[in-house]
């Protein structure tokens, strides 16, 4: 089971649709750490089209909003998601493991 952090990393913005400082693309990452500390990290970037209605001024806007619209859009492909970050754990548990300390070998007694 993961424990996701996610992150926003900048916001794209125009003026459309009759207003201004529309926000119509976000880049962002989401971690996920497993039960035993390993992390995985994804990146993404979601665009959206201007709204036609229930406009919210960018000055109004907070993480929390943002990362909501992120995170519906994201839910579309959060399997996806799930798999990068998961391989990228197994990746460096296996790395973990592999690395052995070892007496030098030439100094044997």
């Amino acid at each position: 089971m993961l424990t996701y952090t996610w992150k926003l990393k900048t916001l794209r913005k125009i003026n459309a649709s009759g207003y201004s400082d529309v926000v119509i693309q976000t880049y962002w990452e989401v971690t996920g750490t497993d039960e035993d500390g390993y992390k995985g990290v994804f990146t993404g970037a979601t665009p959206f089209t201007p709204p036609e209605q229930n406009f919210i001024p960018y000055a109004n806007l907070t993480e929390e909003i943002v990362l909501g619209w992120v995170q519906a859009e994201a839910a579309k492909y959060m399997d996806h998601i799930n798999m990068m970050i998961m391989r990228q754990i197994a990746d460096t548990k296996r790395a973990t493991e592999d690395v052995k300390e070892e007496d030098l070998p030439w100094n044997k007694e």
